[in-house]
């Protein structure tokens, strides 16, 4: 997750850790407030006036400032990573117990492996035969559910070609830890080939 290899991975990285330093700041400010609140030599009678200032003022006033800008950031983040590809790559994830099977217009299934050309959009349509799965390929993009009866659609792309790990992410009963997946990122020469039924 944090080793991204993709535009939408790329985005949810920085996101993460603007997320987290944001975080971070909120809570070194209300520990350094919590820390002057208990200084020995405080006289009583400045205490209303320390409170409105420091508590009030500073206290709540930075932690939603920090929480409104990130807040704006994650916000904005979504609607890039949501916004509509003109001409995407169309793949589909069916997801069962037994394992995920991947979909293509041009020639048959895969089992377990989702083929991809790199440097290019893809959206994948995810469902289920069976119960609730999570879709995530960490490198490549975030996390969907596929839900039973429902198509949920996520765009991945790889900078590189090359092999990129996959699984659900979500429980769905024992052994769910082994419903692993791979996405092989082919070049555009690759690509051709895997269409045309020369690679598996």
């Amino acid at each position: 997750m944090l080793d991204p290899a993709g535009p939408a991975a790329r985005e949810i990285a920085t996101l993460w850790w603007i997320m987290l330093g944001g975080s971070f700041a909120i809570l070194v400010f209300v520990t350094i407030l919590l820390a002057l609140s208990f200084r020995p030599d405080r006289r009583q009678h400045d205490d209303v006036r320390m409170e409105r200032t420091w508590i009030v003022g500073l206290g709540l006033g930075f932690s939603v400032a920090v929480l409104a800008a990130l807040l704006s950031y994650g916000v904005a983040t979504g609607a890039r990573l949501t916004a509509p590809s003109e001409t995407p790559v169309q793949v589909t994830a069916k997801a069962t117990l037994a394992g995920w099977t991947f979909g293509y217009d041009a020639r048959d299934d895969t089992e377990d492996v989702l083929h991809i050309p790199a440097r290019r959009d893809v959206e994948v349509a995810i469902t289920t035969g069976d119960i609730i799965h999570s879709f995530w390929v960490p490198r490549l993009a975030g996390k969907i559910d596929a839900i039973p009866g429902h198509v949920n659609r996520l765009r991945i792309e790889a900078d590189t070609p090359g092999v990129y790990q996959g699984r659900s992410a979500e429980y769905s009963g024992p052994g769910y830890l082994d419903l692993r997946f791979t996405v092989q990122a082919h070049d555009a020469d690759g690509w051709q080939e895997f269409l045309r039924g020369e690679t598996e």
